[in-house]
């Protein structure tokens, strides 16, 4: 159990290691150092560099000859690893930095690899007599020199990783020199790479050894016990430190790691106390980066089960501590089984679609994905940053025009849509005073035993029988969030569909005994604040702002609330569906074109119902609400105000997001999907529709396949309904499974292919909101601190958990020994 960590003598460090001892760069496998990723696109994750460990110069002396080298010129004081340039023409030498960061700048490349980039267009450049001989640099030298062999594009020169982290000072033998400072570019002199390897004591083996030496320089013991417990802390989602750890509570990573130990037969007293001290000594930087070795080993896990397949992305973006991140959600096909994994949930710096589409590829370039292997994109419909998410659609349909967008039935519709209303502010104010009203007059109704007036009892009565309170009580906060989240909606995600369309209607109807409950407790509240928020609440509801806001919202719910509940049923009946999607539209445009009259007669009538004044249209706008307004100097009259720039922005914004969602090309997709059900024995089956179906996706049917497509699907049909297996299945998600089953996959493998693209496609999606779900109750349970890559890491493993239970002590410690964790930092984790 007390396995320590011992550092080298300096005198080891200092000389080479012996013949038998160390690899040469010929026997070097991807074990050594940390496989390369594409690095045109790769940015790492950032991180602040999370220890500050011993520098290379206590030890090297070649470092005191840099240090005399360097110190009459700028040096860099700090670096920060997600700035450090790819292109190794665009480097500055490594003795520009300061001796105290050098050994980190030099780890920090280690880890990202060598500048690799296989897929680029090497360009020619002639040679010999006329220039009459053309040659480029041939890409299959990467797999020949993988560990070294660096390549600039903006050069095109190669350079060698070693000697640039550790350049000699003996001149330029083997052509260091050249692989360093100005680049290599004789490509009809292939032989001169081996010749810059050399022999043994050459000075490219020379840095490979410092390279190696400074791998090896810090070792990390894990003890299995205390491995676990931090892996237990991970799966159920629990803090590791917590606010009592200063109060006599040494946190839950140590009083849990005490607790297992005594629980332990076999452990020794003295085993435990040594332990308990050791850990003890394990600072949170160092517990982040175990954290963070784990969190980015399930990623590579995912991304590696991914491979070569084809997938879909879901985004969303959240607002933790007043910043915007975004979660990313993989969704794939395996063996007939939808596979969805969280990946990710990251800072963006700025909400714009460009960097948005930034941050994507240089996720996919450091985990190896392809952007061609994109067939589906979605989007929660609530985003603070929607129009920027429909930007990244486009930018993404660009460069992959089969990255088809398809909105996931899971988001629920109505929120979208109120969500998308409440940018214009009068629509904003309403949800806002409703689920003021909501919250006031439900508290109040605890105690309306108590009041006197027996008006006022009926009219609470009447408002529990009509749901209002009941069931908007429970939503109070669907509408507004809480109260440190005055200015954001935050919509509930257990509320049913069509709560907004209920709870609106319910307050129409009951409008008479609301403004009776409000008088009470404007006049008797049983504190000063119920009175003054009763007060504002009924200020604000009898305003005609609020009324004709009111009636526009419900009428546009009423119109798309079978639309909403049709695409929450768990049967999901696409073809309704988009019939719904298209009546929906058509209602919508029909109410914009000549729906103003009608709306606006049935607002003035419950006004004068409810003797409340109704202004003049022909006046001009107040002030206040020209303020409002991009160009504040304009006079507009009322009429102009509430017909334009309420009734038809809001419907043009609702159309809008409609057409978004469900464009043309998508709801003939859909509908195409459709055809697959197995359900009635297959009644849905159309072949034309199917063969259309293959033809949105040019890049995986040829034409020639399309051909045979047609052929497959006549057997296949005719197999399908004559076996019994197939009769009772209930979508293409158990259709797909029992094809891999019964080995149908291979039999009528473009018919599978169909059914894996159908399948990818984000229809419907669970762990979106899951993942949604957790990240909200992350944010109470862990460290209230919580900075960006801690928070990612910290849900990835508690989201993920069966990959975790999966991931084996042995991997977690050789990657944590590879991330070479200070002597200062940590003795020994027991």
């Amino acid at each position: 159990m007390e396995r320590y960590f011992k550092r080298k003598p300096e005198s080891e460090l200092s000389t080479p290691p012996k013949k038998d001892s160390k690899k040469t760069c010929a026997e070097l496998n991807s074990d050594d150092l940390p496989a390369a990723a594409d690095p045109l696109l790769l940015v790492p994750k950032q991180r602040k560099e999370p220890v500050l460990l011993v520098p290379l110069s206590e030890y090297d002396p070649t470092d005191v000859a840099d240090h005399q080298t360097t110190s009459s010129r700028n040096t860099c004081l700090e670096f920060n690893p997600a700035d450090l340039p790819t292109d190794p023409a665009l480097r500055i030498p490594i003795s520009e930095y300061d001796p105290d960061i050098r050994d980190q700048v030099r780890r920090a490349y280690l880890k990202k690899g060598p500048c690799q980039p296989r897929n680029h267009n090497f360009p020619f450049k002639n040679f010999g007599k006329n220039y009459s001989n053309s040659r480029r640099f041939n890409p299959a030298w990467f797999s020949e020199y993988p560990n070294w062999l660096e390549y600039s594009i903006t050069k095109d020169a190669a350079f060698c990783l070693f000697c640039y982290l550790f350049k000699p000072n003996n001149g330029k033998q083997a052509g260091g020199d050249v692989f360093v400072d100005e680049g290599f570019s004789n490509w009809k002199k292939k032989e001169r790479l081996q010749k810059h390897v050399g022999g043994e004591n050459s000075a490219h083996n020379q840095a490979w050894n410092d390279c190696q030496a400074l791998l090896d320089e810090y070792q990390t013991i894990l003890d299995d016990v205390s491995l676990d417990t931090l892996r237990l802390l991970l799966r159920q989602g629990l803090p590791i430190h917590g606010q009592l750890e200063n109060e006599g509570n040494d946190g839950n990573f140590l009083e849990l790691l005490q607790f297992l130990y005594n629980s332990h037969e076999d452990a020794k007293p003295v085993g435990l106390e040594t332990a308990l001290e050791n850990s003890k000594s394990i600072t949170t930087d160092v517990q982040k980066d175990i954290v963070s070795v784990i969190s980015d080993e399930i990623v590579r896990t995912i991304t590696k089960d991914i491979g070569d397949r084809l997938f879909s992305i879901l985004l969303d973006d959240h607002n933790v501590h007043s910043e915007d991140k975004i979660s990313v959600v993989f969704r794939y096909v395996d063996k007939g089984n939808v596979v969805e994994r969280f990946v990710l949930i990251d800072h963006v710096a700025k909400i714009t679609a460009s960097f948005l589409k930034t941050s994507v590829d240089k996720f996919f370039s450091e985990y190896g994905l392809c952007i061609s292997r994109l067939r589906g994109q979605g989007y929660d419909g609530e985003s603070n940053c929607r129009g920027e998410l429909h930007g990244l659609k486009s930018l993404i349909l660009k460069e992959n025009e089969c990255a088809y967008y398809i909105h996931c039935f899971a988001n629920k519709l109505q929120s979208i849509l109120v969500s998308v209303g409440t940018e214009q502010f009068e629509v904003y104010n309403l949800f806002k005073s409703v689920a003021k009203l909501v919250d006031i007059v439900g508290a109040v109704a605890k105690r309306y035993a108590n009041l006197q007036e027996r008006d006022v009892v009926l009219a609470f009565e009447e408002l529990k029988n009509s749901g209002f309170l009941y069931e908007t009580k429970i939503k109070a906060f669907a509408f507004i969030g809480d109260s440190n989240l005055e200015t954001t909606l935050i919509w509930s995600s257990v509320a049913c569909e069509d709560s907004h369309y209920n709870t609106l209607s319910i307050l129409i109807t009951m409008f008479a005994s609301v403004v009776d409950v409000l008088d009470v407790i404007e006049r008797d509240g049983y504190s000063g604040d119920d009175k003054f928020n009763a007060s504002g609440v009924l200020d604000t509801i009898f305003s005609f702002p609020f009324v004709f806001s009111l009636h526009l919202m419900k009428t546009i719910l009423g119109i798309t609330s079978d639309l909403s509940k049709a695409l929450q049923r768990r049967d999901q009946d696409l073809v309704n569906a988009m019939k719904l999607v298209k009546l929906c539209k058509e209602q919508l445009q029909m109410m914009r074109d000549n729906g103003w009259d009608s709306l606006f007669k049935e607002v003035c009538s419950f006004c004068d119902n409810h003797q409340m004044e109704i202004p003049n249209m022909d006046d001009i706008v107040p002030r206040q609400v020209r303020c409002r307004r991009s160009d504040e100097t304009q006079e507009i009259t009322n009429m102009h105000y509430y017909h334009v720039e309420l009734f038809q922005a809001v419907l043009n914004m609702i159309l809008q997001e409609l057409n978004n969602r469900f464009s043309e090309t998508d709801t003939e997709l859909l509908l195409c999907i459709a055809c697959l059900s197995p359900s009635d024995s297959f009644s849905a089956f159309n072949k034309q529709q199917l063969i259309r179906l293959a033809q949105f996706y040019p890049v995986d049917f040829s034409a020639a396949e399309i051909m045979t497509l047609a052929d497959q699907l006549e057997s296949y049909i005719s197999d399908v309904r004559s076996d019994v297996r197939f009769s009772e299945l209930n979508g293409i998600a158990d259709l797909a499974q029992k094809m891999v089953e019964t080995e149908k996959d291979n039999v009528y493998n473009l018919v599978y292919l169909l059914l894996t693209l159908a399948l990818i496609l984000p229809v419907a999606t669970a762990k979106e909101q899951r993942v949604f779900s957790s990240i909200n109750r992350e944010k109470v349970r862990v460290e209230t601190d919580l900075e960006d890559e801690w928070m990612s890491d910290r849900l990835i493993p508690y989201i993920e958990s069966d990959i975790l239970n999966s991931l084996d002590n042995e991997t977690i410690v050789r990657r944590v020994e590879n991330l070479k964790l200070s002597k200062r930092d940590i003795v020994a984790l027991n």
